[in-house]
């Protein structure tokens, strides 16, 4: 009893803000459906780690030492799951899709331009210009490598904007397009690409990415690794492994983790509320550049493209090409728009790790 109440008295109102926030996260978990693997580890790791005297802290502190902060483990082991999960293939039938993904990174560079002129160190404000890509894995990657002071806000920014994407984004893409664009029909066209093609492109991808941002190897490496075990039709149990298991487990442990850093002392500061923000901001213009690439190209296309797949160039698969597939069935219930969106989105989270590779160079 005495050891109750003197874990009382050195709690402090700090702590009961982390587990209200963690409080949400399991409410958006469970409740909203948005990413459950991910944001409830999330906040229960959140309410475990700023417990009184947490005996919890130095083994979730163990963790993010050996998964994270030595080698960034477990983001890289991550990709190679997502990687066995993307199918290429509605790329490669139509390659012009790289360009939407392309253009959905505007927003990373944008950000890191305004973070700088706030006053965040160039680091941070690279750090934090991430999230838009609303890229995990990618975001918790760049930020430790560069020792981010802000890891713990870049993280939970990073997955919560990717859980909230079917919140988010439809009315940026409402607002940014009209009706008669959004009832824009797209044909399905192009030569369906051959098995050798779809083994020979993770590799290639990985060498030229390699030779243009060395620093973007492990991470694409890691993916196209995924999606070559996927494609090679010889190790479907291993790519199924991959795919399912190895990806829920690691985006389990990862979550937990990642309360390492959502101690209150870290967490609760007027800086973390700036990057939520800045974050924000990121991911508004990441889905504007790519809506508006759109608009320009159907200026010079006799094809017209359907702009609202742009938005789906932001690397959080799939469920940015669900929300414009699903806009387009509630525009005209005949519109099919997810092979083209899937098509920009895998585009997306290549590009996106392009991204981070090239701040890591330049910062390098």
């Amino acid at each position: 009893m005495e050891a109750l109440f003197e874990n009382l008295l050195n709690l402090n109102w700090q702590q009961v803000v982390m587990w209200i926030i963690g409080g949400v996260l399991i409410f958006l978990a469970i409740v909203k459906d948005m990413e459950p693997t991910l944001l409830l580890p999330m906040g229960f790791g959140a309410i475990l780690i700023n417990l009184p005297e947490s005996g919890a802290k130095e083994v979730i502190d163990r963790l993010f030492e050996i998964g994270i902060d030595n080698n960034e483990l477990m983001p890289l082991i991550l990709f190679i799951g997502i990687g066995a999960m993307i199918d290429f293939e509605p790329l490669l039938t139509n390659p012009k899709l790289m360009i939407f993904g392309a253009a959905a990174q505007f927003g990373i560079f944008f950000t890191l331009g305004l973070s700088s002129v706030l006053g965040f160190e160039l680091n941070d404000a690279a750090s934090v210009a991430i999230i838009g890509a609303a890229d995990g894995p990618t975001s918790i990657f760049v930020a430790n490598t560069l020792n981010s002071n802000y890891t713990a806000a870049i993280m939970v920014a990073a997955y919560s904007y990717m859980a909230l994407v079917p919140i988010v984004q439809p009315p940026i893409i409402r607002m940014c397009t009209t009706k008669k664009e959004r009832l824009i029909r797209m044909e399905y066209t192009g030569k369906k690409p051959s098995k050798l093609t779809k083994i020979l492109f993770p590799i290639v991808v990985t060498v030229v990415v390699g030779i243009v941002a060395p620093d973007a190897v492990a991470l694409i490496g890691f993916l196209m690794f995924g999606n070559l075990i996927r494609e090679c039709g010889v190790l479907n149990s291993l790519s199924e492994t991959a795919s399912k298991v190895l990806a829920n487990l690691i985006t389990i442990f990862l979550g937990i983790t990642i309360a390492a850093r959502m101690t209150a002392a870290e967490f609760l500061r007027l800086e973390t509320l700036l990057i939520m923000a800045l974050g924000l901001l990121a991911f508004v213009v990441d889905t504007f550049g790519g809506i508006m690439i759109a608009k320009l190209m159907n200026l010079v296309s006799k094809k017209k493209i359907n702009p609202m797949i742009g938005a789906a160039g932001i690397s959080a698969f799939p469920m940015s090409s669900r929300v414009v597939n699903k806009i387009g069935l509630e525009e005209d219930s005949q519109n099919f728009l997810l092979m083209h969106a899937v098509g920009v989105n895998v585009s997306g989270q290549i590009a996106s790790v392009i991204a981070g590779g090239m701040i890591l160079s330049l910062l390098g």
